[in-house]
């Protein structure tokens, strides 16, 4: 009976340090496990996307949301909704509930939409640097789901990215005025699936191969630091060609007032996240 107790008891120290250096991994050492702040774009009033867009964005967003949470948790996660409804969240109140939170990342689900109809894809914004790891691999399993174009990874001071104090992404999962795109979203096992894809980015954000790697070349082990367009910086003769443009437009329509109405006052009181 001694004889047997060492190797009983060597399993078993063996057994606890393996369960607690996974559990370890998935919290990021701390020894609360990581929350997730899951933001569905939009909601209440504010539909999301372009007048006259048949597909609502603030229903798909919540409904891609809710079941990013049950994926979530089943992993052992801790999730946290900005809204669990169809309610108005106000941004700052968004990024306020993901700031009460400790070892968290930022998670906004959102669909795109243009007045060109043929405009397709997947894109992940990111803006501080700490982000764009979760924003590599995010992107990586979303994009590499999807049937659509892959628009990359960008960089751009939304609302919601700028004032989060953590690891925080944006996802455009698509085009709701792209008739082929707004087919598989209107498809519940395809809500799914992208569901599914962000999970697997937010499990995988850890395995984000080094800016220093020399190769980004995804291996068993690794996902490759995606590169980014930095949509934060705007070229001089960018800044003279709009100002000329409007300079152009405010002689043609001298009579028209330039307060913006209250409609308009609003908007640009969101800071629109997307």
């Amino acid at each position: 009976m001694r004889r047997n107790f060492v190797p009983l008891l060597a399993a078993g120290l063996l057994t606890t340090f393996l369960a607690f250096s996974s559990y370890a991994a998935k919290s990021g050492g701390d020894s609360s496990p990581t929350t997730v702040v899951i933001d569905a774009g939009h909601g209440g009033y504010d539909r999301g996307g372009i007048p006259g867009q048949r597909a609502s964005e603030k229903d798909m967003t919540l409904d891609v949301a809710r079941r990013l949470k049950t994926i979530l948790q089943a992993n052992g996660y801790r999730v946290v909704m900005t809204r669990d409804s169809d309610v108005f969240v106000p941004l700052g109140t968004r990024t306020a509930i993901a700031n009460s939170n400790r070892n968290a990342i930022f998670v906004s689900v959102h669909f795109n939409s243009a007045t060109r109809r043929s405009a397709s894809g997947i894109e992940t914004y990111f803006y501080n640097r700490e982000s764009l790891s979760l924003a590599s691999a995010i992107h990586h399993y979303v994009a590499g789901g999807a049937p659509s174009e892959n628009r990359g990874v960008r960089r751009r001071g939304y609302f919601v990215l700028r004032r989060t104090n953590m690891p925080s992404v944006l996802v455009e999962c698509g085009f709701l005025t792209n008739p082929t795109e707004a087919g598989y979203v209107s498809n519940a096992s395809y809500r799914q699936k992208l569901a599914e894809e962000i999970a697997a980015g937010v499990r995988s954000r850890g395995s984000v191969a080094s800016s220093r790697s020399t190769t980004r070349v995804a291996t068993a082990e690794s996902i490759p630091l995606q590169p980014y367009i930095d949509q934060t910086r705007v070229s001089s003769s960018s800044k003279k060609s709009r100002s000329k443009h409007s300079s152009k437009k405010s002689t043609r329509k001298k009579k028209k007032s330039s307060k913006p109405s209250s409609s308009e006052a609003r908007v640009e009181s969101l800071d629109r996240e997307a």
